[in-house]
């Protein structure tokens, strides 16, 4: 059970599991990451038996006694060299075990009855390939047209091949660029006609610096050709940055419909961006800018996802609207910075475990995801400067009403995989998008001075207490 960052530093968690056989020997395993046991245990093999039956066959028919002892010597040899090969064969089959568990999120069932238990851990390297940063993370949760988001993974593949450190795969890069060009070209009148009435100018002027000879696209597969890193990295930036403004006018509200009994809490039907102003409680100073001035007060601003955590966002946007956080103490870990629990005539509403796994629809409710088992969600908590909300302080299956924190992720604190140990776990329902240097000179005693909703107030609905 994850252990709620509200109310102690993160740690890594010790897992101790028992197997639920009884006539199974007991095995443990440990779910961190400077230990990785490979528990293996020896039952009574084949090959052990294999001299006693020899030896019945070959007494039936009572030979001479050079026979036999020759038959004897035989017999020993045969049943040595069987008996080395089976412990051989077992070894090799034991590391294709522990190789395919390792390496595979698929569970290897029914193999008790060999000789060797397949060797376990609690954690494992899944399909990590998860969003690394806020911004890749909110374009990645816009739920926009097909086409669009089919060029937006197109493109969005180029920022993994870049990471290649010597000869880069510009053909590979190429191709997928072509592909992004071709379907924004041929399936322009779906990718139009998605956009609602009172934005399609926007809209069309998007499209169109998107595919336009001069820019776009069609610049990025020119820097592409002339095979510099720096400009294509560039122009891959911003095609991207003009792919998630399309897929924003694409999507104004949310694309699934809330379940009834959460009908009476606030919600945010699409993107909201809180601008923080912290301030250092003992009079101290933030550092500088390049070339700056010290200052006493820092801004950081956060992006709030209501497409993927719409009850968490609109809890959270409500709360900053009423000026909850104005005034508020934070304290730090290694690992967050948590606000205080904020003043109780202005607690917001006890908002169920709202995740949105990735590849699906909408969020779940009350259900923390199993990583092990391959889920991950459309906002991870692996990201440095991520907005959570805290456990409630009677049930993890609850938000905290009030407490949130911004989590400093450090993959040195990771798991396999590089995936926090609580990744999964809570309720994350934005990313710091500017002010993410701010965040380490943030110290316990510090205050945020004022939370202000500066975009998104349209997008927030609350629920009618008449």
């Amino acid at each position: 059970m994850a252990v709620p960052l509200s109310s102690s530093l993160v740690h890594h968690k010790l897992a101790l599991k028992a197997s639920n056989n009884p006539f199974a020997p007991k095995q443990v395993f440990i779910s961190t990451p400077s230990l990785l046991p490979f528990n293996r245990f020896r039952k009574r093999g084949p090959a052990s038996s294999v001299l006693p039956r020899l030896s019945r066959i070959l007494s039936r028919t009572k030979p001479p006694t050079d026979f036999r002892n020759q038959q004897n010597i035989f017999t020993n040899i045969c049943a040595s060299t069987l008996e080395h090969g089976m412990k051989r064969f077992e070894s090799a089959v034991s590391v294709l075990i522990i190789f395919v568990q390792l390496t595979s999120p698929i569970p290897l069932s029914g193999w008790d009855s060999w000789s060797i238990f397949p060797a376990k851990a609690v954690l494992y390297s899944p399909d990590t390939k998860v969003p690394r940063t806020g911004e890749l993370a909110l374009r990645k949760a816009i739920p926009a047209n097909p086409n669009m988001k089919v060029i937006q993974d197109s493109l969005e593949d180029l920022s993994y091949l870049l990471r290649i450190p010597q000869r880069k795969p510009y053909g590979t890069m190429e191709g997928n660029v072509k592909k992004a060009l071709k379907i924004a070209i041929d399936d322009k009148e779906s990718i139009l006609a998605s956009l609602p009435a009172d934005t399609r100018e926007k809209g069309y002027a998007l499209y169109s610096s998107l595919i336009d000879e001069k820019g776009g696209l069609q610049t990025l597969l020119g820097y592409i050709k002339d095979k510099d890193p720096d400009k294509v990295s560039v122009g891959l930036a911003s095609s991207l940055d003009t792919v998630a403004q399309l897929e924003l006018l694409q999507a104004p509200g949310l694309s699934f419909l809330l379940p009834a009994q959460y009908a009476k809490y606030p919600r945010l039907t699409g993107r909201g961006i809180v601008k923080f102003v912290i301030e250092k409680g003992d009079g101290s100073t933030f550092s500088p800018e390049a070339g700056g001035e010290q200052r006493k007060t820092a801004t950081v601003q956060v992006v709030v996802d209501g497409y993927s955590a719409p009850l968490t966002a609109g809890n959270f946007a409500k709360l900053v609207v009423d000026g909850a956080y104005d005034g508020v103490m934070l304290n730090t870990t290694d690992q967050a910075i948590l606000s205080d629990k904020g003043r109780e005539k202005n607690s917001g509403y006890s908002v169920p475990l709202e995740i949105m796994p990735s590849g699906q629809f909408e969020p779940l409710y009350k259900t923390p995801l199993s990583v092990q088992d391959g889920e991950l969600p459309v906002l991870p908590l692996s990201v440095y400067g991520a907005v959570v909300m805290a456990h409630s302080d009677v049930s993890e299956e609850y938000s905290s009403p009030y407490q949130f924190f911004f989590y400093l992720y450090d993959k040195s604190y990771a798991g396999l995989g590089g995936l926090s140990f609580d990744e999964g776990q809570f309720s994350v329902f934005g990313y710091t998008i500017a002010g993410r240097e701010i965040l380490p000179q943030i110290k316990s005693g510090d205050i945020i001075q004022s939370a202000r909703l500066v975009e998104g107030q349209d997008h927030l609905i609350l629920p009618d207490e008449s």
